[in-house]
This record gives structure tokens, sequence and C-alpha cells, in this order.
């Protein structure tokens, strides 16, 4: 159900055309591979309410987080890197108009996920969250970390869809029932073949999870880091081979059913 309380520029298109990332507050764009704050602007505003908590399990470089800032929403996120935890946590400092908690932790690992989220949750005064929303690496296209649980080291397709089904199933145990997730992500290509990374997790969240798929959002952004200023070189590489420029990325949108 969408948020009746906040209607008001909320995009229910299928396609996001995008002219440029918000910069605007604390956000950045000096962490490769987050994704833009238009995003998570738009899925919490639709899917929940002031007060209400997201979880993300890729917190990154805090995009979701400064967005709950601005919206009132309270936030509990997971990352595997420190380094760039302690950094959010700065930019985050005398902030009060929401609960908040950064946790270093592996999503993959079933017991340490749990235990961290249950002994964090109690703060505040839930046991579940209103909405779920992750951004995982698009494999091993770049790497965050040069720790062995992180995805972004991972190039067998099937081993990171085995090891991001993990984290979603942990993710979705503390998602309130008839809630709603998100899963960014994009295709990749390797070995002069398109890998279509969004529809293999597609198909294999349909396939383990009793959820509903409620859209697939097609989102491009010209402003692009990896292809500022370059759009004639990159066009001259497409066309001297036999490739497409890869200006999109997905939003999948579900609702769990149990």
């Amino acid at each position: 159900m969408y948020n009746k309380l906040n209607m008001e520029d909320i995009n229910v298109d299928s396609l996001w055309l995008i002219e440029k990332r918000d910069n605007s507050g604390k956000h950045n764009n000096k962490y490769h591979g987050n994704f833009i704050p238009q995003v998570p602007n738009q899925l919490i505003r639709r899917y929940t309410k002031e007060n209400e908590t997201i979880l993300e399990l890729f917190s990154g470089s805090g995009t979701t987080l400064f967005e709950c800032e601005k919206l009132n929403r309270n936030y509990i996120g997971f990352d595997i890197n420190q380094e760039i935890i302690d950094d959010v946590n700065s930019k985050m400092e005398g902030v009060n108009n929401i609960k908040f908690k950064l946790i270093n932790c592996d999503v993959t690992n079933i017991e340490d996920f749990k235990d961290k989220f249950e002994k964090n949750i109690v703060k505040y005064n839930t046991d579940c969250v209103d909405f779920l929303i992750l951004h995982p690496p698009y494999l091993d296209i770049v790497k965050f970390t040069d720790k062995k649980e992180d995805l972004s080291l991972i190039s067998d397709v099937n081993l990171f869809i085995q090891k991001l089904r993990i984290a979603l199933s942990n993710g979705l145990q503390f998602l309130k029932k008839s809630k709603y997730f998100a899963i960014v992500i994009g295709d990749v290509y390797k070995k002069s073949e398109v890998i279509p990374l969004c529809f293999n997790v597609l198909e294999d969240t349909k396939k383990h999870f009793d959820v509903k798929l409620k859209g697939i959002i097609v989102k491009n952004i010209e402003g692009n880091r990896g292809k500022l200023g370059q759009q004639n070189i990159w066009r001259y590489r497409a066309l001297k081979s036999d490739y497409y420029i890869f200006k999109h990325e997905y939003i999948l949108v579900f609702k769990k059913d149990f």
C-alpha cells in the first residue's frame, strides 16, 4: 500500500530518467559504486511513514541513512567496511531527530547477523522493520574490501546468487509481513557477454521466497561517474565492437507475503 500521507512527487512510472544525482547535504560521490539519493528517497516516501524503521543490508557510504535523516525515518544498517562506517558516523554526529545504527557485520553470516540485529533493534521499541533495501555489489565489477566475506570479490554468478540469497533471508526474517523491500542491481559485462544479473536475482528471489513482484523499474542517470564527459569515447568503442553501453540499473520492488 502506498503511503497516503506523502504522495507528492512520487514517481509511479517503471522508467526513471534522472538528469543528475542529488549532491546536496551530506551526499557526495567519492565512494565509487554508491547509488543516487533519489532512489531511496522515492522508495522510502512511497512505502513508509515518518518514525518507521528502514533496514539496509549493504549500507555503504550512507546514502539511504542520509535520506532517512531528511525524511524522519529510523534506520539500521549493516556493512563489513569499518572505515566507511566510521566516515558515515562522523557525518551523523549530533543528529537526534531519528534513531540510527551502523553495524559491522557479514550479512551472509546467519548467526552473527541475527545476534547483532536483535541486540540493537530493542532500542527502536520494535522487533522488526517496515522496509528493507539492498544495493549489493554487481559481482566483482567494483571491489570494496579485501575481506573474504565481501560479495564484491565473487566472480562466479551462482556463488554470488547463493550468498545474496542468504543475506536476503537474514533481512526478510525481520521485515513485517505484507511490507515491501527493494533490490537495486545492474547487469554486468564479462568475457564478451552480458550477464543479466538482475534477472538472475529476480528469478532466485521468486523461487526461494513467498513474495510478490510489484515492479521492475529501469533507472537511467546521465551523470554516470564512470562515463561523465566520455560519451563519445564510449560510443566509439561500442561501434567498433558489438556491445551496447550500459546506462541503466534495475530497482526490483517486492511485497513480503509471509
